[in-house]
């Protein structure tokens, strides 16, 4: 009867110990989650406002860029319902309008492509600027490169992109094995003429 007793008791020892080291475990883990939990938001809470800066200084040159004449860039509260435009500014030089940057997010090959479109009071594209692209290097990528950018230049749309040789005055020459990506950031550029347009119609502009 002892014997079966003592064995029973080492048994629910056993069973407890496992118990405790499950319980143990457990405790452990939750305490790394939550210390990792916290690093992450601690580190959050420092960049997120840094990160914010940088995206925005990014908007500014990109505006600079694109109306290099203008020295002031004011934005444009307007319901924009296109949902490539993301946001429109207006740009001005001694006070007087001289155009806009139209913020457009079209998607490529490799993601989204954020482009600045520089526009004048005349509807004509000033310049583009990529402020962020994840195009494949050596391909895609050469969307940020001056010989493709400045096709759009003075382009009054509707732009069309081509192979070969651009034969029409809005025609844009596709990046070679990256048509995609092409037609990705022309659809950006026309977007922001048309919603320009639009707001003209509107009344919005002036």
């Amino acid at each position: 009867m002892s014997r079966k007793k003592e064995k029973s008791n080492l048994i629910e020892n056993k069973k407890k110990t496992a118990d405790n080291e499950i319980i143990r475990l457990g405790v452990t883990l939750f305490a790394i989650t939550f210390v990792v939990a916290l690093l992450l938001g601690i580190t959050n809470m420092f960049t997120k406002d840094r990160i914010a800066a940088a995206k925005e200084q990014s908007a500014i040159d990109a505006m600079k860029l694109v109306q290099p004449e203008a020295d002031e860039f004011n934005p444009i509260d307007v319901k924009l319902d296109d949902a490539v435009v993301s946001s429109v500014n207006e740009a001005k030089k001694g006070g007087e309008v001289v155009g806009w940057c139209v913020k457009a997010s079209p998607n490529g090959y490799g993601g989204t492509i954020e482009l600045m479109v520089g526009i004048s009071k005349d509807k004509a594209v000033t310049g583009v600027s990529i402020i962020s692209l994840s195009e494949t290097p050596g391909l895609g990528a050469k969307a940020s490169e001056k010989s493709f950018i400045d096709q759009y230049v003075s382009k009054t749309g509707p732009l069309n992109v081509v192979k070969g040789s651009a034969a029409d005055q809005n025609d844009i020459l596709a990046i070679s094995g990256a048509t995609i990506t092409s037609k990705a950031v022309t659809s950006g550029v026309q977007a922001a003429l048309d919603c320009i347009t639009k707001l003209q119609d509107e009344g919005v502009l002036k």
